[in-house]
């Protein structure tokens, strides 16, 4: 039986977006379905209007729990099939200035942000070396590549997802999966729009091109990079910060 396609003429995939909720995850996951992939999403919490349109898959998942992890890719692999892209998006902030930040605050965050994603990507990978082909895509952030006053624990979670994500490139890529990280850099999402208007023109004048990003923009490079035209891109950083950071 050939392999079904999605309306843009490529193979049909099944996708899993963590964190598919809100911003660049739920910005990503409906851009995908809307090309016609099978899509998942980890949501915890109220599922949005747009989710339930698309006829997306939820399935709720702490992503620091093995046992949750593995249960959320059976449902989906009994629902959709198995998964071939995997798109870790899922985090969270606690901020503060280091000399007031407690050991708790640095582990959770540390724990969700990159061990997280690593118990992610451990289970995914099983069913992509069966299939010899697989993505999993990474969502870091600028913070992680030049540090943010305030950001020690998010940063350093972001960052280390660069280290994990080549050695994860390196070990799988003779099975046809590729690992890389999408690094965006401010972007306008529901918390960069509650900071204060100064605040966010201040961001904006800080980026050359002269303005925020758009989660959309981000969700193009997600569903580029998710896609057989990036079979030869493997173990990179690409940027989407309007050239703030330019390394």
């Amino acid at each position: 039986m050939s392999a079904k396609t999605t309306n843009e003429g490529t193979e049909q995939r099944v996708i899993l977006v963590t964190g598919g909720n809100r911003g660049i995850g739920l910005a990503t996951a409906l851009s995908l379905s809307n090309a016609g992939h099978k899509v998942a999403i980890t949501c915890r919490g109220e599922v949005p209007a747009g989710i339930k349109e698309a006829n997306i898959f939820t399935v709720n998942c702490d992503i620091t729990d093995s046992e949750q992890v593995d249960s959320a890719f059976t449902e989906i692999e009994e629902a959709l099939g198995t998964v071939d892209v995997l798109i870790a998006n899922a985090g969270i902030t606690r901020d503060g200035l280091v000399l007031r930040m407690s050991d708790e605050d640095f582990s959770a965050v540390l724990e969700t942000n990159l061990v997280g994603n690593f118990k992610l990507a451990r289970r995914a990978t099983k069913g992509m070396m069966k299939s010899r082909w697989g993505r999993i895509i990474f969502i870091s952030s600028i913070a992680g590549r030049i540090g943010q006053t305030g950001q020690a624990n998010y940063a350093a979670s972001k960052a280390g997802l660069v280290g994990l994500s080549r050695s994860l490139a390196k070990e799988f890529a003779s099975r046809g999966i590729t690992v890389n990280v999408v690094s965006p850099g401010p972007i306008l999402t529901d918390m960069l729009a509650a900071l204060p208007e100064e605040q966010q023109v201040s961001y904006a004048e800080a980026v050359p091109l002269g303005r925020l990003g758009n989660p959309e923009e981000v969700a193009d490079l997600i569903s580029f990079l998710a896609s057989d035209k990036a079979s030869y891109i493997t173990g990179a950083v690409i940027p989407v910060d309007g050239g703030l950071y330019m390394g």
